[in-house]
């Protein structure tokens, strides 16, 4: 279905390809998982595969990509659009309409489908991903996981036999993900529709996998079975590495298979206790903020219920709950430029509720990294975004923001463009912009969205930092492996409420839903990491029998 024939990419502005005398072939009813870090290339074999490369990206490609027969050299996207549907990592950038039903029925408006066809079409896109509900909300009013869930119906819907998905579940929470997941495998099972998928949360969807790409990041293209491939990878979802650690062969790549194989070593480790994920670096006691009854609602609608929260230096707090909980309005209510119908915030040192000041005030009391962290560079250059941010800040800053850069994402250079930075960088400079208004308290809306498993071992440490300077730090995320390795506390929101909140050992491991790799392999030990089990293993890759 999908051919690759020695193909390379190289575009103007770089001295090495992107891709490298790539050679491979996907089957017709294939599922094939493509695996790399941050800029190896990932979206450029996605993007070959519909002619964007490099019809619309520009740059030169070398070789030949066929897909259904017809040579991508010779059909723009547009002569392939009825064979090839694309989900790309933002949503938004997609829409071209303004409600759900509209968006979903646009592509095949496009295609001229009959309208009875289109009609009968819709209606099974909205149930097959559970959006039947918000048929007729306005795609501006939905959360990012719901924003998600329509971008991939809007391309379901016209039937194409190749569907390429960039990360298809990094906005949505592991219910959702699974909702996503199981309807994707079901058109590669039922109806033989050919997917390429890259995601970084290899955890979710390795299991589904029938094959695996690799790109090692010097252009080439590993293709293989995913067991093979993930066992010398440098890059693996926590179920591979405890099977490397534990010397499990072959590697289990589901819970199930996985936890028949840990049998031997959770009686290995039965009465022995894991070490702290996160060592107390100073004293938890010092509140910072404190919130009483906040409520937030949109046109009538309650997203957040008379919420209590008490926040404290020196702690990690995660934010976790299903798409639409009311997670990113109770961050923006806290901070205060989000709308509030009703209840009071203090922070310490803050003159007044924040909601109640000025931008600049505001940022000062409170600093918040929104979903897309892009949403705050609108400058030509790193060294002018710095600038900008110290500017603002005025006396109340104790560091100057490149100084902070420095400190979290060493190397970057002054006259780079934002744009260009890594999904890992960007953040950085989003939080250095945000740190140099010296704010007690740091709130993140899902900082780990497109960052591989090295950019969010270094977010982990640059979250620990903050935390030892005394800051109290809030990350709202569905990623749960982040949450294992980088919270001390859990908060759990449902439809506007808190439902569960206490220690990460305690909330997360107690839920079948937010419960990592490890803890739910590992169960009833309450281990949730996998350093954790490494610590205790004498020698790395013992075998277990």
């Amino acid at each position: 279905m999908i051919t690759f024939d020695q193909v390379t990419v190289q575009y103007d502005d770089t001295a090495e390809p992107a891709l490298r005398d790539v050679d491979l072939t996907v089957e017709e009813g294939e599922l094939c998982l493509v695996v790399g870090h941050t800029g190896v290339g990932k979206s450029t074999l996605l993007g070959a595969v519909n002619g964007l490369v490099p019809h619309f990206t520009g740059g030169t490609l070398y070789g030949r990509v066929t897909v259904d027969g017809r040579d991508t050299a010779h059909h723009p996207p547009r002569e392939l659009a009825d064979v090839v549907g694309v989900v790309g990592q933002d949503p938004l950038d997609g829409f071209v309409t303004d409600t759900v039903e509209e968006e979903l029925a646009y592509a095949m408006e496009q295609l001229a489908i009959p309208p009875a066809t289109m009609r009968k079409r819709v209606e099974e896109t909205l149930d097959l991903l559970g959006l039947a509900d918000l048929r007729h909300r306005a795609l501006y009013e939905l959360s990012g996981g719901q924003q998600q869930r329509v971008a991939i119906g809007s391309v379901l819907t016209a039937h194409p036999r190749v569907l390429v998905l960039d990360e298809p579940t990094s906005a949505l929470d592991p219910t959702a993900a699974e909702e996503v997941l199981a309807a994707v495998t079901r058109l590669v099972h039922d109806l033989g529709v050919t997917v390429l998928m890259a995601e970084h949360r290899l955890e979710r969807v390795v299991q589904y996998a029938d094959r695996v790409i690799h790109l090692p990041g010097d252009g080439r293209a590993v293709i293989g079975a995913p067991a093979d491939i993930l066992r010398t990878s440098t890059i693996a979802p926590p179920i591979v590495e405890l099977g490397r650690a534990a010397g499990w062969s072959p590697l289990p790549l589901s819970i199930r298979d996985a936890r028949r194989a840990a049998a031997p070593l959770r009686t290995r480790l039965a009465g022995r206790a894991p070490g702290p994920v996160r060592p107390a670096q100073v004293a938890v006691t010092t509140r910072l903020l404190t919130a009483r009854a906040v409520t937030v609602t949109y046109h009538g609608v309650p997203a957040v219920r008379e919420v209590d929260l008490d926040l404290y230096g020196g702690q990690v707090t995660a934010l976790m709950g299903r798409n639409g909980s009311g997670k990113s309005s109770l961050l923006w209510a806290l901070q205060g430029s989000g709308p509030r119908r009703a209840g009071t915030v203090k922070v310490t040192g803050a003159p007044a509720d924040p909601h109640t000041l000025s931008a600049a005030d505001a940022r000062r009391a409170v600093g918040l990294v929104p979903q897309t962290p892009a949403d705050l560079l609108y400058l030509e250059s790193v060294k002018q975004e710095l600038g900008q941010a110290d500017s603002e800040s005025g006396s109340a800053a104790g560091e100057s923001a490149r100084a902070i850069l420095d400190r979290l994402a060493p190397g970057i250079p002054d006259d780079t463009h934002p744009r260009d930075l890594s999904e890992g960088q960007r953040l950085a400079l989003v939080l250095a912009m945000q740190l140099a208004a010296a704010p007690r308290v740091l709130m993140l809306d899902e900082p780990t969205r497109g960052l591989d498993y090295r950019a969010k071992a270094e977010l982990v440490r640059i979250v620990d930092a903050l935390a030892a300077e005394g800051r109290a730090v809030v990350i709202a995320t569905h990623d749960v492996e982040f949450v294992a390795r980088a919270a001390d506390r859990v908060v759990v929101m449902a439809e506007g409420d808190i439902v569960a909140d206490g220690p990460s050992t305690e909330v997360i491991v107690a839920s079948p839903v937010f419960a990592p790799q490890t803890a739910k392999i590992l169960a009833p030990l309450p281990f949730l990491t996998v350093d954790q089990v490494r610590s205790l293993l004498p020698t790395a890759g013992e075998s277990e029998s």
